[in-house]
Formats: C-alpha cells, sequence, structure tokens
C-alpha cells in the first residue's frame, strides 16, 4: 500500500491556520459563555433511547466557528457534530465538536470543551482543547505544544509513568460502551493506582498537561478524538485504537502519555478488541 503524505504547510500557511483556530475558539467562547450556568437553559435528546443532549449553545458555538472558517478558509472542508459535513477543495479539513461534554454543561460542570483539529489526509494535523469558562486554552501541532491560561503560557508534556500499578487512569462513563469494551476497561482499571471519572475532552487535556496517564474511551466519533490526538502527540503522547492503530475515524481510544505505558494498556486492551 502506498504511503499517504502530508500536505506541505509554509510558514505564512501554519500561521494563518493557527490564527484561523484561535478565531474559531474566541468565537466559541462568545457563543456559549451567555447560556453556561444560566437558570432556564433547556436541552433536547438528539437519541430516542438514551440521553444524549443539545442546546442552543452547542449549536450557536458551531454555527459560529463555521462562520469564521466561510470568512477566512472557505476552501477547506468541515466535519462538525452539528451540522452537516462540508466538502472542500484545499486537502484539509476542520473536525470541529462545539461542547464536548454537553452533559457536563448542562449539569454546570467546568469539565467540557470546544475541540477544533485540522487534519489533511493522514490524521490530524493540529488541534486544540479549548475551556471557555475556565479560560485555558491547550494547542497542539505546527511545532506548538502549550497551554495558556489564569496562570499564564506553560509548555505541555506529557508524565514519564512506565507501570500501570502507578498510572493514573481517566474514562467519562463507568458504563463503558459494550459489555466486552466495559470488561476491557475494568481489566486496565484494576491494574492502575488510580481511577477517575466523567472530565470527557479535559481528560485528555490533562494527559497533555502531564497530569494524568491513561484515558480510555469507546463509542466515539472523529469530532470526539481528533484534537486531542493532535494536542497529545504534540505533547509527547501517544493515542490509537485497542488494536495499536490510528484511531482518527473514532471507536475505541487509548491516550496514554508515553509509548511505555501506552504498551502497558495495550496489552490488556487488545485483547478485547474483537466484538
Amino acid at each position: 500500500m502506498t504511503d499517504i503524505a502530508r500536505l506541505q504547510i509554509d510558514a505564512p500557511l501554519r500561521s494563518d491556520l493557527i490564527a484561523t483556530a484561535h478565531a474559531m475558539a474566541d468565537a466559541a467562547r462568545s457563543a456559549i459563555l451567555p447560556h453556561f450556568r444560566t437558570a432556564g437553559l433547556s436541552a433536547e435528546s438528539k437519541a430516542a433511547d438514551s440521553y444524549d443532549p443539545v442546546t442552543v449553545a452547542d449549536r450557536a458555538a458551531e454555527a459560529a466557528m463555521r462562520a469564521v472558517l466561510a470568512r477566512r478558509r472557505p476552501d477547506d472542508a468541515i466535519m462538525g457534530e452539528e451540522e452537516e459535513d462540508t466538502p472542500g477543495t484545499s486537502g484539509l479539513t476542520w473536525v470541529i465538536d462545539p461542547i464536548d461534554g454537553t452533559r457536563a454543561f448542562v449539569s454546570g460542570t467546568p469539565t467540557w470543551g470546544v475541540l477544533i483539529a485540522l487534519a489533511d489526509a493522514t490524521g490530524p494535523i493540529y488541534g486544540m482543547i479549548d475551556q471557555p469558562f475556565i479560560g485555558e486554552r491547550f494547542e497542539g501541532g505546527f511545532g506548538r505544544a502549550e497551554v495558556a491560561g489564569p496562570m499564564g503560557v506553560r509548555p505541555l508534556a506529557t508524565r514519564a509513568t512506565s507501570a500501570l500499578e502507578e498510572a493514573v487512569l481517566f474514562t467519562t462513563f463507568p458504563e463503558l460502551g459494550t459489555a466486552r469494551e466495559r470488561a476491557g476497561f475494568e481489566a486496565v482499571r484494576d491494574r492502575v493506582k488510580l481511577t477517575r471519572y466523567g472530565l470527557d475532552c479535559y481528560a485528555y487535556a490533562l494527559v497533555a498537561a502531564g497530569h494524568i496517564d491513561l484515558v480510555i474511551e469507546a463509542g466515539l466519533q472523529s469530532y470526539d478524538i481528533a484534537a486531542p490526538i493532535a494536542v497529545i502527540q504534540a505533547a509527547g503522547g501517544v493515542v490509537t485504537d485497542w488494536r495499536g492503530g490510528p484511531v482518527f475515524s473514532g471507536g475505541r481510544a487509548l491516550a496514554a502519555a508515553n509509548p511505555a505505558i501506552h504498551s502497558a494498556a495495550l496489552a490488556i486492551l487488545a485483547d478485547f478488541a474483537d466484538g
């Protein structure tokens, strides 16, 4: 099989793409924050058999980001959660999730985030995890790996933990995926030092920032994982599916602080990757 080459992106284009991502994140913040922790915020469920909420803030944020792209990068494709995909001609695709963690958003917890990724045919090449309420923006790709927030601008760097017995593990829901997927998660959970739940995309940001070691999830979409892939990889981490392959298309994800802890968790999860 022929390898797919990454697009050649020169310095002026790189600067424009980074500035566009920041403009999108700023626009999403402005659209979302007026609705957060407000009385009477309503959410409708997108699923008939489960609670999969969407709010006016989700839709307003995606529309705001798409408007930025229409002005600045009209030839790029867009893949988003709340609107139909938009084709492009540039070879670049913006993968956006206006509020990753809408359940957290409607509950008033500040662990949701705006996800923005830029991908070419090889997968994510740049990403951003933005938490508007806290005011933290995690950024990775194009030679950048940093977080800007209330404590200033700091470099992102993952931890060096190599033994599962010393690892900190996160997932969003304890009732992870199918019964087999849940069993795979629990097999890793039973080996680590500490397991916590419920942070949505913020857990991936904590891997990049060097505070935790592993995130294991299932049932993801591209817009859930594209930005975390770019941010964590830029910080020195590894993000794959449960077989060790690409996970840009979604599904089961294993995010790890470094290759050693990734290999240790993958050795367990691979036995549960079928079915």
